[in-house]
């Protein structure tokens, strides 16, 4: 059993568990259920610059402890001061240290940014439960799910008012899970089998996502160049964690980044 599957068995359980102490109709009476969502692919597609996507992660299977000890309300609220387009927050507890109150304290912190909840999803209960806590995006990753999951959940998060980020790591997986219910399709430059990163990846996959679908890129983004190069390729959006949340301060690496990103003279992407 590879960590994918270890954490989606894990996952399966915690869901289960959930469901025995919140059910579906108790989520829907949460104040946060009602709240009008905010657009993240209708932002990202009007970019004429890269956007970057800030998130907030203690820990990770193949990098230990990130960073255990910072306020998710302080953090998120410093990314957005640096001109973040969109938070994604983790919520899974066992693997990343995330948690529904990280989240909470986040989207208390900054009500009207779009926020992504970052899990492995696999059961419409956890799309409820992304709605009653306040998300506007939800990740969808191909590698753990069928084509006709992806399908029926994508679809139930419109339901939801909810925006769909799908999660591929090859062209295989492209080519079985995109469907007209997914928004955003992000490219995961890492492996899941080896854990080693290339932006190749992304390089690679760029011209065969549909122009109809907004592009960003997840994993190994470390510097401006990087960034512009990918948006040259029709990417819009930048997915980072890691390297802001190993620094001392996450919002002041962000806005060290910004200020790199805007000394690129050409920040029209490439007609692909």
């Amino acid at each position: 059993m590879n960590i994918l599957e270890k954490i989606v068995a894990r996952k399966r359980e915690e869901i289960a568990e959930a469901k025995k102490v919140r059910t579906i109709s108790d989520l829907e009476k949460e104040p946060l259920f009602a709240r009008k969502t905010v657009s993240l692919a209708a932002s990202l597609k009007a970019a004429d610059k890269p956007k970057i996507i800030s998130e907030f992660k203690r820990k990770s299977p193949s990098k230990g402890i990130i960073n255990d000890s910072v306020d998710p309300a302080l953090v998120t609220a410093s990314y957005v001061q640096a001109d973040a387009a969109a938070l994604s927050v983790l919520t899974d507890v066992d693997f990343f240290g995330g948690s529904f109150d990280d989240f909470a304290k986040a989207r208390e912190a900054n009500p009207h940014i779009p926020m992504l909840r970052k899990d492995f999803m696999v059961d419409p209960y956890q799309l409820y439960e992304a709605k009653a806590i306040g998300a506007d995006v939800i990740l969808l990753i191909a590698a753990c799910l069928t084509p006709e999951e992806v399908k029926s959940l994508s679809e139930k998060a419109h339901e939801l008012g909810l925006e769909v980020l799908l999660e591929v790591h090859n062209a295989e997986e492209l080519k079985e899970s995109l469907c007209e219910s997914v928004d955003i399709v992000g490219v995961n430059n890492r492996n899941l089998k080896t854990f080693e990163t290339s932006i190749e990846t992304s390089v690679a996959l760029s011209e065969q996502i549909p122009d109809s679908f907004v592009k960003i890129s997840e994993s190994g983004l470390k510097d401006a160049e990087t960034i512009n190069r990918l948006f040259q390729h029709g990417y819009k959006g930048f997915l980072i964690g890691e390297t802001f949340m190993k620094t001392v301060n996450p919002g002041a690496a962000l806005a060290d980044l910004q200020n790199d990103l805007s000394q690129f003279s050409n920040p029209n992407p490439l007609v692909l």
